[in-house]
C-alpha cells in the first residue's frame, strides 16, 4: 500500500475510534433505562459517517480489518449482567464500609434490575446464577439484622445539644456581668476564662428554662464519665477543663448525633474519627465508645493546640476544621479567636462555639452561684469479657438475667443486637456477672451463639408452648437440654432453646404482588411472618396495601403454594407496579430467590 494511503487510513481509523469514545462518554452522562431489551443493536440507528472522506481505498480492506473497526455493542443480556454486577459490587463495598443506607439502596437496585428487565431469571443459566447469587448474598446480610429487629437501620440516636444552641443569639443581662466576673476570679481553671458580652449572652440563655434543662442534663450525666475523662485527659497531657467541650457538644450522651453527622460524646465526624483510630463498621461505631472517643478527642485537641498555639483557636478548629481557622488567620493577619470573631471570618456556629464552652465552664464550676442544681450520676462499674466470636445480646441478657437495654447502655458503640465476629472485641457486662456468663455460656456451642437462646420457665408453660414461641419443636428443646420429652418443667429453671440460625434455615426473599382483596395481615399470615416485619421490610408507615404493589417478604421455606412467574417491565422503579388487567396469571406474582 502507498505510504500516503496508509497515512490516510490510520487517520480514518483514529477518527472512527474518537467518535466512538465520545459517544460512550456522552451516553454515560444520561440515566440508564431499566428495560434492557430496548438496548438491542437491532433497534440502534447506524452511526453517521462524514460524507467527504477523500479517496481512501477502503474497498481494499480485508474482512478482518473491517471486523476490527466495527464498534462492538454489548447484547442486552450482557449489559444487564454488567449493570447488576456493578450495583451489587457497590452495595458490598458500602456494606463493608458501614454505609448501611447506601448499601441497602444498591442491593435493592441490583435485584430490581433483574426483576424488571423483561427476562425470566430462570430462562438463562448466567442470569439464574447471578440472580440467586445476588439475592442469597443480600439475604445473608439482611435477615440476621431483621431477626434482630433493626434491618439496615443503625441504632437510634438523640439530637446533639450543640445544634440547638450554637445558631442562637441572646441578649446580655447587665446584672450578670459583675456576678460572672467575680465568680471567675474565685474558681480554679486550667483554660483561660474570658468574660465578655458574647459569653454573657449564653450565660443568660442557660438561665432560661430550656437552657437550664440542657445544663442540668449535662451536669447530671457528667458524673457517669467524669473520672474516666479526667484520667484520659491527664494521660494525654491536655487541660482538664476540656471536659466542658464534651458537655457543650453532647451533654455526655454517647448516642448524640448532630445534623452534620457527628456522633458520640465528643461529636466526631466519620473521617476525623477514622484519622484518630475510631472504627466504624456494620457492627460497631467507636465514635460512640466513651473512652475510645475521649482519647481520640484529647489527641486531636493536643494536635490542634500544637498547630495554633492557642486553646480558643484549637477549640474553634475542633468545631469547623483547622483549614477554616487557618484561612481566617491568613485573611485577617490575627491569630486570636476574638479578633476572628469580630471580623466575622468563621462560621456562625463556630463563632458561638467557644463562648458556649466558656459559659458552661463558668456554670459547671459554680452551679449554685447561678441557681442550678443537679445530682451527678454515679460511674457505672462493669466487667469486661471477650466472647471471641459473634454472640446475640439477647442470649447474653438471658444468661446473666439482665435486660437487653442495660447491655446496650453499657456498650453504646454496638450498632446491632449482636457483637462482631472479632476475637478482640470487648463486651461490657454489669459488674459481678463475668464469671457467671463464662460458666453458663459454655453450655451452648460457640457456633450457635447468634441463634440459640435461653428461656426461664414460667408458671403454666409447657414444652409445646415454649417451642411454639421460638418456632422450634419440643423434641429439639428436650434434646438440647438432655430432658425426657415428657418430663415435668420446673418453674424458674432455664432451658436452652436451639433456634435455627438464619444462615442454616432455608429462608428466602419473596417478592409478592398484592391482589385485589389482600390485606397486610392476610399476606403476613400466608407467609407466617408478623405484619410489623412486613411493614419494616417495605418501609411502610401504615397497614394499607393496594392492588399491584410488590412487597418484599423474608420467609422460611419460600412462598406457600405460589409459583414464580415471568417478570415484566414496569413503569416505576420501586415497589408500586401497575397490574396488567389482561393477564390474571400475574396477579399473585411471587419471585423465589
Amino acid at each position: 500500500m502507498h505510504p500516503k494511503h496508509k497515512t490516510r487510513l490510520y487517520a480514518t481509523v483514529l477518527a472512527v475510534l474518537t467518535f466512538a469514545a465520545l459517544g460512550c462518554e456522552d451516553a454515560a452522562k444520561h440515566g440508564v433505562q431499566a428495560h434492557v431489551p430496548a438496548l438491542s443493536p437491532a433497534n440502534t440507528a447506524p452511526a453517521q459517517v462524514p460524507a467527504n472522506l477523500g479517496q481512501l481505498p477502503l474497498r481494499r480492506l480485508s474482512p478482518e480489518w473491517l471486523a476490527a473497526l466495527a464498534l462492538r455493542v454489548p447484547g442486552p443480556k450482557e449489559y444487564l449482567i454488567a449493570q447488576v454486577e456493578a450495583k451489587f459490587a457497590s452495595g458490598e463495598q458500602n456494606y463493608k464500609a458501614g454505609h448501611l443506607e447506601a448499601a441497602r439502596r444498591d442491593f435493592d437496585d441490583a435485584v430490581d434490575w433483574l426483576l424488571t428487565s423483561g427476562y425470566d431469571p430462570n430462562s438463562d443459566p448466567k442470569l439464574s446464577e447471578l440472580f440467586h447469587r445476588v439475592v442469597d448474598t443480600v439475604y445473608g446480610y439482611e435477615l440476621q439484622a431483621f431477626r434482630a429487629g433493626d434491618g439496615f437501620q443503625e441504632a437510634p440516636a438523640v439530637p446533639a445539644p450543640i445544634d440547638e444552641v450554637a445558631e442562637m443569639t441572646f441578649p446580655v443581662d447587665p446584672r450578670l456581668k459583675a456576678r460572672a466576673e467575680e465568680a471567675a476570679k474565685n474558681i480554679s481553671h486550667d483554660l483561660p476564662l474570658t468574660v465578655n458580652d458574647e459569653v454573657l449572652s449564653f450565660l443568660n440563655f442557660f438561665q432560661t428554662p430550656r437552657g437550664r434543662a440542657i445544663v442540668e442534663t449535662g451536669l447530671r450525666r457528667s458524673g457517669r464519665y467524669r473520672e474516666m475523662i479526667a484520667r484520659v485527659l491527664h494521660e494525654e497531657g491536655v487541660p482538664q477543663d476540656l471536659i466542658y467541650l464534651a458537655q457543650a457538644e453532647s451533654a455526655f450522651q454517647p448516642l448524640a448525633l448532630s445534623r452534620a453527622g457527628a456522633r458520640g460524646i465528643w461529636q466526631f465526624v466519620a473521617y476525623r474519627g477514622m484519622e484518630y483510630g475510631l472504627r466504624h463498621t456494620w457492627w460497631v461505631d467507636e465514635r460512640q465508645d466513651p473512652e475510645k472517643a475521649t482519647r481520640a478527642a484529647a489527641q486531636h485537641l493536643r494536635d490542634l493546640y500544637r498547630q495554633f498555639g492557642d486553646w480558643y483557636l484549637a477549640m474553634a478548629a475542633y468545631n469547623c476544621g483547622p483549614g477554616n481557622v487557618q484561612k481566617g488567620i491568613e485573611r485577617t493577619g490575627y491569630a486570636d479567636f476574638w479578633e476572628l470573631y469580630k471580623r466575622n471570618v468563621l462560621p456562625r456556629e463556630t463563632r458561638n462555639y467557644v463562648p458556649i464552652i466558656l459559659a458552661l465552664t463558668l456554670i459547671a464550676k459554680d452551679a449554685a452561684h447561678y441557681g442550678i442544681q443537679a445530682d451527678p450520676e454515679q460511674p457505672v462499674p462493669t466487667d469486661m469479657v471477650k466472647p471471641g466470636r459473634a454472640i446475640d445480646l439477647r442470649l447474653v441478657a438471658e444468661t446473666i438475667d439482665v435486660d437487653v437495654d442495660t447491655l446496650r447502655s453499657l456498650n453504646p458503640a454496638l450498632l446491632r443486637l449482636a457483637t462482631p465476629e472479632d476475637p478482640s472485641f470487648e463486651l461490657h457486662l454489669p459488674v459481678g456477672t463475668a464469671e457467671r456468663f463464662s460458666a453458663e455460656i459454655a453450655d451452648i456451642p460457640p457456633d450457635k451463639w447468634v441463634s440459640w437462646r435461653r428461656h426461664r420457665i414460667e408458671a403454666g408453660e409447657t414444652m409445646s408452648s415454649i417451642a411454639k414461641k421460638y418456632r422450634v419443636t419440643p423434641a429439639a428443646i428436650s434434646d438440647a437440654n438432655n430432658l425426657d420429652r415428657h418430663a415435668a418443667l420446673e418453674v424458674g429453671e432455664k432451658l436452652i432453646i436451639p433456634a435455627a440460625a438464619p444462615a442454616e434455615s432455608k429462608s428466602r426473599l419473596v417478592r409478592y404482588r398484592v391482589r385485589k382483596g389482600d390485606t397486610l395481615g392476610g399476606i403476613a399470615d400466608r407467609f407466617s411472618v408478623p405484619s410489623e416485619d412486613v411493614r419494616k421490610w417495605n418501609h411502610m408507615k401504615t397497614n394499607h396495601v393496594s392492588r399491584g404493589m410488590v412487597l418484599r417478604i423474608y420467609t422460611v421455606g419460600g412462598a406457600p403454594e405460589i409459583a414464580p412467574v415471568h417478570s415484566r417491565p414496569k413503569t416505576s422503579s420501586k415497589a408500586r407496579i401497575p397490574q396488567s388487567t389482561s393477564s390474571s396469571s400475574q396477579a399473585s406474582a411471587a419471585v423465589h430467590n
